[in-house]
């Protein structure tokens, strides 16, 4: 019998998060992954068996990484060398075509369990990666949101598990593949969230021997890790402010983790000095884009937020006002999630507006009728999806929505919605493609597209509109009677 010590280092939900940002304490940097790669650095260095493993969404959410699409995270990814990474939704953000090209650049490998081309019934990435740590192996797979499904829809030759019931049996099928090799430690990284990841850890069967799950999309934070069918389970939020560690102490004989100890590492100018090396590549892109970027493009009359994507914001209101704007339809609906920082102006850079909506996709014009117009609101101001999992909007001027536990009422301009009058929808084309899934809406009379950059309709509406004033309104309310 041999009892070994690991130390798990895990992320999830990055977000291209390069560079700290001043921390609590004066004087004090947090985040940032120069900060991040000297306590990677610390780490090894300290621990004689390390691992290191991301839990999806590395790219996606500063303009550093959409300027390069992508390659500059993956550069900058080689430098940190995870031993694991699994896919997020945001993988797909560029392309699958990119998504398959970014994994050539890859040095490390990304594992996926559930993703397939349907017409060969073949696996489109590693379904696992077994590593050789003093002895001991350790197995990895990987599971994804069915968001992938969202943001390849347009492919149909990717398919995918996307129940849990499913998720789980393809474990299954990995594990019990493995079952006569002496795998001392199963570790499935998932990005579904931190409640589907408990649905799926009471899914498991014993056998299978998953031990932890490592998980992200929902952003959690945790204090201490959730225990399911023996299964330990944990995220560390989003960003690089901390890091997830494990210390944990595995036993061959019973291929189980006997002992273990977790915490949420706030990584901070105080626990580390930043690895220079990696903050001087990192300048090295960021000086690219800033000359490119500076330029001035309206001065708002106060600062604006985006505190949390559930609720209505002032960023929000604003930006789905300049969408109703210049597409000139009745309302204009934005996702929630497009909106990837907390705080806007008052000045307004071309810099900042590419880092608060990086998603330069298409924006749709739809007509629909005063009855579908009221099951979209009722859908997606519904209570389960606003769990940092579901899918939120922001709503345009003249809107007033009342839910309790349904829609009390909707009004435009102060007129009811009539269910038998037409409406016109401004939608990005994310969500127009998801508009069954995500607003229950089929059968729509008529569409256009009114423009194919989101961001072009932005960046003309704010140079044409200064001194802009945007609040929060009551746009949407939640009541609980």
């Amino acid at each position: 019998m041999a009892i070994k010590k690991f130390t798990i280092l895990h992320s999830n939900d990055m977000h291209g998060d390069f560079l700290a940002e001043i921390g609590g304490k004066p004087g004090q940097t947090i985040g940032g992954l120069a900060l991040l790669s000297a306590y990677i650095n610390k780490v090894r260095s300290e621990e004689k068996n390390v691992l290191y493993v991301i839990s999806g969404d590395m790219v996606q959410g500063s303009l550093i990484d959409t300027e390069y699409k992508g390659i500059s995270t993956i550069e900058i990814m080689n430098y940190l060398a995870p031993d694991v990474v699994a896919l997020g939704n945001h993988e797909f953000d560029y392309g699958l075509p990119h998504l398959l090209f970014l994994e050539k650049m890859a040095n490390f490998p990304i594992v996926n369990a559930n993703l397939y081309i349907k017409n060969y019934g073949r696996r489109l990435m590693n379904p696992y990666k077994i590593i050789k740590k003093d002895g001991f192996e350790i197995l990895f797979t990987g599971i994804i949101t069915e968001k992938v499904i969202d943001s390849i829809t347009q492919d149909k030759l990717i398919g995918s598990f996307i129940s849990l019931e499913e998720a789980s049996s393809e474990v299954g099928k990995i594990c019990t593949a493995y079952k006569n090799d002496d795998i001392d430690l199963t570790i499935l990284l998932t990005h579904i969230g931190f409640e589907s990841d408990k649905q799926l850890a009471s899914m498991l069967k014993p056998e299978w021997g998953v031990d932890l799950i490592i998980g992200g999309h929902s952003h959690t934070l945790l204090t201490t890790p959730e225990k399911i069918n023996n299964i330990l389970i944990t995220q560390a939020g989003t960003s690089t402010n901390q890091v997830g560690r494990y210390d944990i102490v595995v036993d061959d004989a019973t291929n189980s983790v006997v002992d273990y100890q977790w915490q949420l590492v706030p990584i901070t100018s105080d626990v580390v000095a930043p690895d220079q090396k990696l903050l001087d590549f990192i300048q090295s892109f960021k000086n690219e884009v800033d000359t490119k970027y500076s330029a001035i493009l309206t001065k708002l009359s106060s600062e604006l937020t985006h505190p949390q994507r559930e609720i209505e914001t002032s960023i929000g209101n604003l930006i789905a006002d300049a969408f109703a704007y210049q597409s000139q339809a009745d309302i204009a609906l934005v996702g929630s999630g497009s909106i990837r920082i907390k705080q806007l102006g008052p000045v307004v850079t071309l810099n900042d507006l590419m880092c608060c909506f990086p998603y330069n996709d298409s924006c749709q014009k739809i007509t629909i009728t005063g009855h579908q117009l009221k099951r979209i609101f009722a859908r997606f101001m519904r209570v389960e999806n606003r769990n940092n999992e579901g899918e939120c909007y922001q709503v345009s001027t003249g809107v007033k929505a009342v839910y309790t536990d349904h829609l009390v009422s909707l009004t435009l301009n102060q007129q009811p919605i009539i269910d038998t009058q037409t409406y016109t929808i401004c939608l990005q084309g994310y969500h127009f493609h998801n508009a069954v899934d995500y607003l229950d809406l089929t059968d729509i009379i008529s569409s256009k597209v009114v423009s194919t950059s989101a961001q072009d309709l932005l960046i003309d509406y704010l140079r044409e509109h200064q001194n802009l004033s945007s609040q929060v309104e009551g746009r949407l309310t939640y009541s609980s009677s």
